[in-house]
């Protein structure tokens, strides 16, 4: 999924790391409207409120958000 494509889905798990040993990567799995799990890059402050079961919204050329 790039920064162009538009979807929605459910958030099936959340996690982080550390990739490059200095900056930490908050991702989380989302089950698409088209049955796909696709692990997405999120931001601090939605990674912090977003719950497994939550909806995620993205449009085209967007940031993800909770629906």
């Amino acid at each position: 999924m790039g920064r162009e494509d538009a979807w929605s889905g459910t958030v099936v798990k959340k996690s982080w790391a550390l990739l490059d040993g200095s900056n930490l990567y908050r991702r989380v799995s989302v089950q698409t409207d088209d049955d796909r799990v696709e692990k997405v890059r999120v931001n601090r402050a939605l990674w912090k409120i977003l719950n497994v079961g939550d909806r995620l919204v993205k449009d085209a050329g967007g940031e993800p958000r909770r629906a």
